[in-house]
């Protein structure tokens, strides 16, 4: 899995406290950590920048990239300091836009600059109508974006879909249509990548739950198709994952997807297809961990926060 590094958050409060104050050395610390960590790309989260946003561009930009050697996300909804941002980053080809949303007003903007600027971009399926209600909504967002990117000069190669993660606790079957779009995804668009902002799984349950509930979900998104996550580098659970270290957690998951029908799912319904017991893997606590938050995620019963304890 490609990760893309999330910690360069302007909702983080130091590093929030750094864009403020324009303080190079956490940025530069934090950028470094996260390389070391196995990040492939950072993401550089400046919110909306709506007050001097052209020149925190240009700070986080000239900042992180002194720092490091990997390529950056230019991460704002606001298309103009996007725009600048474009004119003084370094390797603007290797590096990503993030994100372009599937909505007229504003890709018709963002398309044409990205496309001089010769960057990637990550198409965001979030449309007029906001959040799709499923996988075919999705896929009509992804064909008239990508098509309008096509047109623009961007080709598929340089797109990177974004289909939306939503909270366990609030949208089960959301998750589920997530899966379904990135099979279908390359069918779409041949040799387009596609991304997520993993951790918004996790947003809601306590702490202690968003590792295992992230790590898990990557594994069934990876399955079907996805090239890349946004996610916590710092995470010495999720890293050995992402990077095929752990061959045992990725097979306990499979094993449930496996014995689940994940198109009944979608019906929100409680679905148990074929059980998965603790005898048709390994009974190690940690692994069986792993087999009841796929079974969490896939539907096979209504969220708690207690899953991992009955």
């Amino acid at each position: 899995m490609i990760c893309v590094g999330e910690s360069l958050n302007i909702i983080s409060t130091k590093i929030g406290a750094a864009f403020k104050s324009f303080d190079p050395e956490p940025l530069k610390e934090e950028a470094k950590r996260q390389v070391e960590a196995g990040a492939d790309y950072i993401d550089l989260n400046i919110g909306p920048a709506r007050k001097g946003g052209d020149e925190l561009v240009e700070f986080v930009l000239s900042t992180v990239q002194s720092a490091i050697d990997i390529p950056v996300w230019i991460d704002t909804t606001n298309v103009d300091v996007q725009a600048h941002g474009w004119k003084v980053i370094k390797d603007a080809d290797k590096c990503v836009w993030n994100s372009i949303m599937a909505r007229p007003e504003v890709y018709t903007k963002a398309l044409p600059i990205a496309a001089e600027a010769g960057c990637d971009i990550v198409a965001l399926m979030w449309g007029p109508d906001g959040l799709p209600r499923d996988e075919n909504e999705r896929a009509a967002l992804a064909a008239e974006l990508i098509y309008t990117a096509n047109e623009a000069g961007i080709p598929n190669e340089k797109i990177w879909v974004d289909g939306i993660v939503t909270p366990v606790n609030i949208q089960q079957p959301q998750l589920i249509s997530l899966l379904n779009f990135q099979a279908m995804l390359q069918d779409i668009a041949p040799g387009c990548k596609s991304t997520c902002g993993l951790s918004n799984i996790s947003n809601g349950p306590p702490e202690h739950l968003r590792s295992i509930l992230n790590t898990t979900y990557m594994v069934m998104l990876e399955r079907f198709g996805m090239y890349s996550c946004i996610i916590d580098v710092h995470d010495s659970k999720i890293m050995p994952v992402a990077k095929g270290q752990r061959p045992d957690i990725v097979e306990a998951i499979h094993r449930v997807m496996d014995a689940t029908n994940i198109d009944a799912a979608m019906t929100g319904e409680p679905l148990v297809a074929e059980d998965v017991k603790p005898g048709d893997v390994s009974d190690d606590p940690e692994i069986q961990g792993y087999v009841k938050t796929a079974k969490i995620i896939l539907g096979h019963s209504l969220y708690s926060d207690s899953w991992l304890e009955v």
